[in-house]
């Protein structure tokens, strides 16, 4: 631990330890959610009697929620704190889930699920800012790369969602009592969690009382647009947010309709993917710090490239899985340490969080409906090669992530 900056931090150990167990817990429950969802589309498709390209409007009904709570998300933020946000978010996150089991298990309430996804997109979208940015100062205050270890907490969590996907799909739990189930979890665990989290204002207290007047007002927080770092650091995010975001959408689906694999074997194969990535993330902390960011971002995006090809184009299923497997560890850091790259100024840490977010997510906004169109003239395998493109861009891009203190 930075022992100076946690001193002048004016809070004790185990004040910090908790704090970071408490963002550990917040990532954990989004990645529940997220993945408990995802991993049963196969059985939602069928259940709402809809096509490839509809699928993708329905999942675009959850990305459309989650770029607005981006957009909103350093207003609120910079008004009630990260801490406060996220309680408010793991509050607003049940309920949107619970709503869209109901619209599923209703078998004819399309756009119930689409409002229930926006309003748990919305949550989310909001959360991921508040959490990073949490996780970020943190970071910060322990004085050493942590950022991709919250990122694998959300894996785990994805791996526990994909897990009780399977195993409901494998029972035929109705979706509505999955959701549920899962809103209950989110709501006692994940307000623990954020409530044990601390200001952030504490980075820029302890860095000597730096803050600039200025970034409080809204004009400031979005200046940060103008800076070419913030984009470049959010091509970066949002190639690798890609990489991991269609993964969510599609991947089981995909193992179903492009590999010829059943519907638990889809859910399985998803499965394999989060693992893969939480492996990336709880490895990556020893590879950043030894190499630095850029070389490790680079080695990530060839990785994950040429694993989507092996899944893209090698008909025979475990050997596609091999691919699955490098392309999750080659997605898995990309996105945590674009959001520490953002975070490398703590005057203006949660509008340039917030803004690479925004471009980050654009792969959840556009990709759902892009691939899903694709998928139904093409096939969904042939589609994603459109998720390669942004994984050559976010390689090329990588230079703009390296930290300034170590130039």
């Amino acid at each position: 631990m930075s022992d100076t900056l946690a001193r002048r931090s004016g809070l004790t150990h185990r004040q910090i330890i908790a704090w970071r167990n408490g963002v550990f817990v917040v990532f954990a429950m989004c990645g529940v959610g997220l993945a408990s969802w995802m991993a049963r589309t196969p059985a939602i498709k069928e259940a709402l009697g809809i096509s490839t390209a509809e699928m993708g409007v329905l999942i675009f009904g959850l990305a459309a929620g989650s770029i607005f709570g981006l957009m909103v998300s350093s207003h609120l933020i910079a008004r009630f704190g990260a801490r406060h946000v996220m309680v408010a978010c793991m509050v607003a996150i049940p309920v949107g889930f619970a709503i869209a089991g109901f619209g599923v298990t209703a078998h004819a309430a399309f756009w119930i699920v689409i409002v229930g996804l926006a309003i748990f997109g919305f949550s989310m979208g909001l959360c991921d800012v508040a959490m990073n940015l949490s996780g970020a100062v943190n970071e910060r205050v322990l004085g050493r790369t942590i950022m991709p270890v919250f990122h694998a907490f959300f894996s785990f969590g994805t791996m526990v969602g994909a897990g009780i996907g399977a195993l409901a799909e494998l029972a035929h739990v109705p979706l509505s009592l999955q959701t549920a189930v899962i809103g209950a979890l989110t709501l006692a665990a994940g307000v623990w969690g954020a409530l044990a989290t601390q200001s952030e204002n504490v980075l820029r207290e302890s860095d000597g009382g730096a803050g600039d007047a200025a970034v409080d007002g809204w004009r400031s927080r979005l200046a940060v647009w103008k800076d070419p770092r913030t984009l470049l650091i959010g091509l970066i995010v949002l190639g690798m947010a890609f990489a991991e975001g269609s993964a969510n959408d599609w991947l089981a689906l995909a193992s179903v309709e492009g590999h010829g694999a059943d519907k638990p074997t889809g859910a399985i194969v998803f499965g394999i993917f989060v693992t893969a990535m939480t492996v990336g993330r709880l490895t990556g902390p020893r590879l950043l710090d030894r190499y630095g960011r850029v070389p490790v971002l680079r080695a990530s995006a060839a990785l994950a490239g040429f694993g989507l090809l092996v899944f893209i184009f090698v008909p025979v299923l475990w050997i596609a899985v091999v691919g699955v497997i490098l392309w999750g560890l080659g997605s898995a850091l990309g996105f945590p340490t674009g959001m520490s790259a953002a975070a490398d100024d703590p005057r203006t840490a949660a509008a340039r969080v917030s803004a690479v977010a925004m471009i980050g997510y654009c792969a959840f906004l556009v990709g759902p409906p892009a691939i899903g169109f694709l998928g139904q003239h093409f096939g969904l395998l042939h589609a994603l090669l459109l998720v390669l493109i942004l994984i050559v861009v976010a390689g090329v891009a990588s230079g703009a992530a390296r930290d300034p203190s170590k130039v």
